[in-house]
């Protein structure tokens, strides 16, 4: 056999043998034996097909504990089983598997009547990426103080590498917060079903999840399309009668998300 065949044989073999371990309808591939010679490993391949599944299974869970606490350990495992046939893992590092899982969520027919569901899993993901995001030293705010005033408003910053921001046509954060460990306590039956927007950072060693008043997160969300300080607040301004351009940024200046301003 040639080496470009071998080459395609292997292939083929790899591809049929990652197919089989992520669906349960699927035979044991072939090349698959046991101690015997020419008898099949049924039952070493089924138990070795379990632990992968059950891994994947608990990575997410590592990473969604909020959705699964909201759905169910039993339908939030069966949901995941399908996810993973659908999304199978491309890298070797499980904290990255489930990065899709959100989208997923979104267009996912058995949770269709919990539509904030999606929102809470993206919010949840925001926070391990802040978690894990690069170590950097926020903007410092005494840094203004050198600037002339009549450049302030051309100013354009940089956000810290673990500053997510996430808008959302549901309250998210309250129920993000009342079922995470990170979150504080929250009533639930008091939550207003409206609108909320959360900045989720991570200025030091700790991350940072706050929910924005209104104008604050369109004011932030255009700075982070890196338009000048003065556009924001004139964009925001203008959907919002009641923005207050001093209060929201010098809240944004106090989570930390700012990396740098030019």
């Amino acid at each position: 056999m040639l080496a470009n065949d071998r080459v395609k044989n292997l292939g083929t073999v790899q591809t049929g043998f990652a197919s089989a371990l992520l669906n349960l309808e699927d035979p044991v591939p072939a090349d698959v034996i046991g101690p015997k010679p020419g008898k099949k490993a049924v039952k070493r391949f089924g138990v070795y097909r379990n632990n992968v599944l059950s891994s994947l299974i608990e990575a997410m869970a590592g990473v969604y504990p909020v959705v699964r606490d909201l759905v169910g350990e039993e339908f939030f495992n069966a949901t995941c089983s399908i996810y993973i046939r659908q999304h199978p893992p491309r890298s070797k590092m499980l904290i990255t598997y489930g990065d899709a899982f959100a989208e997923f969520l979104a267009n996912f027919p058995p949770v269709a009547e919990l539509p904030y569901l999606a929102d809470v899993a993206r919010l949840e993901r925001a926070w391990l990426d802040a978690y894990h995001a690069a170590d950097a030293a926020p903007f410092d705010p005494s840094m203004l103080q050198s600037i002339p005033p009549e450049r302030l408003g051309a100013l354009t910053f940089a956000f810290h590498p673990g500053a997510h921001l996430l808008r959302s046509d549901h309250p998210v954060f309250s129920i993000w917060s009342a079922h995470s460990e990170h979150g504080d306590t929250v009533d639930l039956g008091t939550v207003e079903q409206a609108a909320q927007s959360v900045l989720v950072t991570r200025p030091h060693w700790q991350v940072s999840v706050t929910m924005l008043p209104d104008g604050a997160d369109l004011f932030f969300a255009t700075l982070m399309e890196g338009a000048t300080l003065a556009d924001a607040a004139e964009r925001a301004a203008s959907a919002y009668d009641n923005f207050d351009f001093g209060q929201h940024f010098t809240g944004l200046l106090q989570t930390g998300a700012l990396l740098s301003a030019h």
